[in-house]
């Protein structure tokens, strides 16, 4: 048995998320059935980070064990070959067989896109969050770094959130600001169950005055959702890149401010904010 990697590109807009479900369409369903086509066998895939309905991915990490041989182009050719247009995959890589997808990474990373724009964005609907009121990029940078470091983040993550406890180390947590977007770029260990789109949504509060910067700092210190106000919707969120060992020899691509604009086409719209 050889155990194999992907990276997978895909658009979530469609799907209720990575994780197969019973009852709905997701990522994983359609990546599974593709690779069971071109293996002549059933497939069972790990991978690196769940991701929620209508979160997208530029580079999920997956594993996997077959006996089939297969070529690491071919693989990616014929996988993609019985993959719906909206996933894609991109390379492919042997590994040993105690890596794991999941266990084996150090870190993962997100882009959360936000457009701040007075008008709704017929581009742009499934692909980022449309904030009207101006925000003042700046406050969010000042507001997010109270984050930073090892905390308990109860007050960030979902109601039904699976994991065994709460704390999670962020390593890196930037707000940018390119013409009219704005663009939160985080890394973790890992993540809770909505976290990103938690910590955005205050983000984005505290950007359009609404909440003070303090408001961040209170708000992890009280260990409860409810101090922490809306949820990001799920269409602005990215999950960019997944970090591992050196040794393990896994190359993946990522997202950065040099790509943003071939990956994800930033097109200049006339009216300015006021």
């Amino acid at each position: 048995m050889q155990r194999y990697m992907l990276g997978i590109e895909y658009d979530g807009s469609r799907y209720c998320g990575w994780q197969r479900q019973k009852h709905c369409d997701s990522v994983q369903d359609n990546v599974e059935r593709a690779l069971g086509r071109v293996l002549d066998h059933d497939v069972e895939i790990q991978c690196a980070g769940r991701t929620d309905a209508g979160v997208h991915a530029c580079d999920q990490v997956v594993h996997f064990d077959t006996g089939a041989k297969r070529s690491r182009s071919g693989l990616v050719l014929g996988v993609n070959s019985y993959l719906p247009k909206d996933i894609s995959i991109h390379w492919a890589a042997t590994v040993a067989s105690d890596f794991h997808a999941r266990f084996s990474a150090l870190e993962r990373r997100y882009r959360y896109l936000i457009l701040n724009a007075r008008a709704r964005s017929a581009l742009f609907a499934k692909r980022a969050w449309v904030v009207h009121e101006p925000l003042d990029a700046t406050l969010m940078q000042q507001g997010a770094s109270a984050l930073l470091g090892e905390h308990d983040f109860s007050a960030f993550r979902a109601a039904g959130c699976q994991a065994k406890h709460a704390r999670r180390t962020i390593t890196a947590l930037r707000v940018s600001r390119l013409q009219q977007w704005v663009i939160i770029d985080i890394a973790a260990n890992a993540f809770l169950q909505n976290m990103v789109r938690n910590v955005t949504g205050l983000l984005v509060a505290i950007g359009s005055s609404a909440r003070p910067v303090s408001d961040t700092a209170e708000v992890l210190a009280s260990k409860d959702r409810k101090t922490g106000g809306v949820t990001a919707p799920p269409q602005g969120l990215y999950l960019t890149r997944v970090v591992y060992p050196q040794e393990s020899g896994v190359v993946s691509t990522e997202l950065d401010d040099r790509q943003l604009p071939d990956r994800l086409p930033l097109l200049p719209i006339s009216t300015p904010m006021e």
